[in-house]
């Protein structure tokens, strides 16, 4: 691959220009790198295979870690996933957008691939102008941290093209991330919800949304 294009966003006109750029990679089926609320994400197209093995290969992650899906809108979960409990909803309307992701049973319909999902879909919407600006062009986009397998994910562009450099099209510089702490995973597969990692989100504030729905989660993490 060629030489990775990096593009600021300190201005209007240089954050439209950079997520044009991304969009524009993205639906060419390359990778990029663009940032999140809560660490930066090297992002493909979810409805690629190629590319989702592409990202898997540039992490050296395997197909039994399949990636996270974000998306623009909390209304885009019900394309991807069904069964949703009430429950989770809640979690949905009061943290998104946020660092909260849901592993929910995904729509039997869905022609993707990304990975050794056993049926699920993990579905994050992030609080970030320029991602939900990438997203909103581009639709669902299978993002995993911006790392290589082992090593810390980027909260910076330049950590990012490091690691990623030779492997993505475009890096969106959005300036160091603003969490730097993953976001809490929770399964919402199984009735009462299972917490899968703990991270920018806690136990407590997440159960004092549960507590009325007869929910309450503990750290099995």
């Amino acid at each position: 691959m060629s030489a990775v294009d990096r593009f600021e966003t300190s201005t209007e006109e240089e954050r439209e220009t950079a997520v044009s750029a991304a969009a524009a990679a993205v639906r060419r089926g390359q990778l990029v790198v663009i940032p999140t609320d809560t660490v930066y994400g090297i992002a493909a197209d979810a409805f690629s295979h190629e590319a989702v093995q592409a990202l898997l290969d540039a992490k050296g992650r395997g197909r039994e870690m399949p990636p996270p899906v974000l998306v623009s809108a909390a209304t885009t979960l019900d394309a991807l996933a069904e069964g949703v409990p009430p429950w989770a909803r809640a979690l949905v309307e009061e943290f998104w957008p946020g660092p909260l992701t849901l592993v929910c049973r995904q729509q039997a319909s869905l022609m993707w691939d990304l990975g050794e999902t056993r049926g699920t879909v993990a579905v994050r919407m992030p609080d970030d102008e320029v991602a939900l600006a990438v997203l909103e062009r581009t639709g669902p986009l299978a993002v995993s941290s911006a790392n290589t397998t082992g090593r810390p994910a980027a909260t910076d562009a330049g950590a990012a093209q490091e690691m990623l450099g030779e492997s993505v099209a475009v890096i969106v510089d959005g300036g160091t991330s603003p969490g730097g702490e993953a976001s809490t995973i929770i399964d919402v597969t199984v009735p009462q919800g299972r917490v899968l990692r703990l991270g920018a989100l806690s136990l407590d504030a997440l159960n004092a949304v549960l507590e009325e729905h007869g929910v309450v989660l503990a750290d099995e993490a």
